[in-house]
């Protein structure tokens, strides 16, 4: 009488170590010891083929060929042929699923849908072939490629003189920081949805007790968005940000830079002649805006100093100082805490610190800047703008209307 638990048994304690020659001569020598009938039961106590225990029969009883090499499980040749093999279009229509060569072809397979395995195997299988997503993962794997994000690094069309305008803003600021003169890089930041919304990166808390935020990211109409623009003393290493309420106009920019001067640069810069800004090429302190200019004009007025502006060559804000200098660290500094109230944001940026002593104050600018502001011709032409020689569109300085002197700049 066969013993089926016994031999099932002992198959169990050594499949995990058995290759296929060993597997099979195992099922053979079981089969021998059962004696009539032996073959059949193995095979359904262990699920190996009946094929193969009669292969591993021959072995034993030496009357099957010998492997090609001792080293070997297998003859030479032997075991299923892979499917690059058997199906030769396979390669050749898998990559035309990874990679359409006519992405505005809006007929082409899987071009509106996302490139899972599943999703690539469904597609093969469509177009006729026998294959499963994990034999997918293997061929993509061979073939060079890997799961990829979106990768930020598009600039658009580079201006011929990008290169030369940061090599003029860099004497600039040199220039600027030799003379013990303020320099500063002014930009706004990302505006943040006020309230107890999901703010991105991690913080420690009690396992399993995250903190609760809402769902959906839908603006709360009494806490509204908050603006943040930033000025960054490049001599210094501190930062300003003014949080505001409202519109992020170029009256709230300009008032930023009025209320930075006002808190800290006065005090850092007692005897300043000139003030030099570098800023982006667009948004509310854009070389085209012409509010800015205005409002600039005004505060020369105000300062009774001469204020520069270089702005960045289109497409390279990310390279703006205040960009690496400050705001990284504000984001770092609140990373997975809710902005539940304006008076929280301006806290948590009033106490980014980092290793090399950067300082930032912020304040709330409670002031209302309507969007719109039309400035007049006869109003631009009153500014006392002198364009530099280089780039006299991104380059310009603004004197106070009561010292009008000529520079070549």
């Amino acid at each position: 009488m066969i013993d089926d638990a016994a031999i099932k048994l002992r198959y169990a304690a050594l499949d995990p170590v058995l290759d296929e020659r060993g597997r099979r001569r195992f099922a053979a020598a079981e089969a021998l010891a059962a004696g009539r009938g032996g073959v059949t039961a193995v095979a359904r106590i262990t699920g190996i083929a009946r094929s193969t225990i009669d292969r591993g029969l021959a072995e034993l009883r030496g009357e099957a060929e010998p492997d090609a090499a001792p080293d070997r499980v297998r003859r030479k040749g032997g075991g299923r042929r892979p499917l690059v093999v058997t199906d030769p279009t396979l390669l050749t229509d898998l990559k035309d699923l990874v990679e359409p060569t006519t992405r505005g072809d809006p007929t082409a397979p899987l071009l509106w849908t996302a490139k899972s395995l599943r999703n690539l195997a469904a597609g093969l299988r469509e177009l006729g072939h026998r294959i499963g997503h994990n034999v997918v993962a293997d061929l993509l794997r061979d073939l060079g490629y890997s799961l990829q994000a979106n990768r930020k690094t598009r600039e658009g069309t580079n201006h011929p003189d990008r290169n030369a305008q940061f090599g003029y803003i860099n004497r600039k600021v040199k220039q600027a920081l030799t003379a013990r003169e303020p320099a500063i890089s002014v930009d706004t930041k990302k505006k943040e949805l006020v309230g107890d919304f999901k703010n991105g990166g991690r913080e420690y808390r009690p396992k399993g007790q995250p903190e609760p935020v809402r769902v959906h990211d839908f603006i709360i109409p009494e806490l509204g968005r908050a603006a943040p623009y930033g000025v960054y003393d490049i001599a210094d290493n501190a930062g300003w940000v003014s949080v505001g309420i409202d519109k992020d106009t170029a009256s709230f920019a300009v008032n930023s830079i009025r209320r930075w001067w006002q808190t800290m640069g006065r005090a850092r810069y007692p005897h300043a002649t000139k003030l030099l800004i570098t800023a982006d090429c667009g948004g509310s302190n854009g070389v085209r805006v012409r509010l800015w200019k205005r409002e600039l004009q005004n505060l020369a007025n105000e300062l009774g100093i001469a204020i520069t502006v270089c702005h960045l060559p289109p497409g390279t804000s990310k390279w703006n100082r205040i960009e690496h200098r400050l705001f990284s660290f504000i984001t770092q500094n609140w990373r997975g805490k809710p902005l539940v109230s304006h008076q929280a944001i301006v806290q948590l940026i009033a106490a980014t610190t980092t290793d090399t002593g950067l300082k930032v104050r912020s304040e709330i600018d409670p002031n209302t800047y309507p969007a719109g502001v039309k400035v007049t011709d006869d109003e631009m032409d009153a500014i006392n703008i002198l364009r530099h020689k280089f780039h006299g569109d991104w380059n310009y300085t603004i004197r106070p209307q009561a010292s009008v002197r000529s520079d070549s700049s």
